[in-house]
């Protein structure tokens, strides 16, 4: 097996032993959640904490050299080169709103960024994964290629993003700029937006306050797919921040005249 495989099988098994550790945990009666922040509301569960541990359990015994660099348990020093980027579960509001929109994020990064991604909806058995050659879904429909939708003007595009007021009010602002040139704008579906763009259903989404769990695997899955992930200057945006995910030249080109003119904090 070359280490190409090695990645993706171990990419895989991660996926489905996250999948089995968090389904018992969804719309489950009395699942209750802790708050990460003292202003506002970051929720974490025991599903989150589930699936983390048993991802960092598959990789233990499949490739114990790797560094970890989980959202719930840190980070996990290796020596390999590779490191692995997890977030147990990408949209834990939604997950504890009942709503299947939430998602398994897995990436596999070296020292450029990630090379190979998979975002995993366990409730509808529905994964998306990209880098290393591949582009490709699987799902209630059946395996299918991944193809973003191309360029396209603005004028004609669907937009997404988590929430309605994105980040601070300057981003916010430039969010909406956007938006307003746009055909349809679509809220509150975390790492599925991303999959979604990947899959050639939307144009872009855009998001700010991001950290590099929450973005390496759609940055590898939606490159593979054809498209395009950077930061609102156009830059880099494997470590998160800003995040402008684009199906296109066009639509990233328009937006990003729009997004690299907001103000940093």
């Amino acid at each position: 097996m070359t280490d190409h495989d090695s990645l993706i099988a171990t990419a895989h098994a991660l996926a489905d032993a996250a999948r089995e550790a968090v389904r018992p945990w969804f719309r489950r009666p009395g699942l209750e959640a802790d708050n990460k922040l003292s202003a506002g509301f970051d929720p974490v569960t025991e599903g989150d904490r589930a699936a983390e541990r048993a991802m960092r359990a598959v990789l233990a015994e499949m490739r114990p050299d790797d560094t970890i660099i989980g959202e719930e348990f840190g980070r996990t020093e290796g020596r390999s080169g590779i490191s692995w980027v997890l977030d147990p579960i990408d949209g834990t509001r939604g997950f504890l709103s009942g709503t299947p929109t939430w998602g398994v994020l897995i990436a596999a990064s070296d020292a450029s960024g990630p090379i190979f991604g998979v975002i995993d909806q366990p409730y509808i058995k529905e994964r998306f994964w990209g880098g290393l050659g591949q582009a490709q879904m699987d799902g209630p429909f059946g395996p299918r290629p991944l193809n973003v939708l191309g360029s396209r003007p603005l004028l004609d595009a669907i937009v997404f993003t988590t929430f309605p007021e994105v980040g601070s009010a300057a981003e916010g602002q430039g969010f909406h700029d956007v938006a307003s040139k746009c055909r349809l704008t679509r809220y509150g579906m975390d790492c599925y937006a991303y999959a979604l763009l990947a899959a050639g259903q939307i144009d872009l989404v855009i998001e700010a306050g991001l950290s590099n769990y929450d973005v390496q695997a759609p940055i590898a899955v939606i490159q593979a797919a054809g498209g395009l992930v950077t930061d609102w200057q156009g830059g880099p945006a494997h470590e998160g921040g800003r995040i402008l995910a684009a199906a296109g030249a066009e639509q990233h080109a328009e937006a990003l005249k729009i997004l690299s003119n907001v103000p940093l904090d």
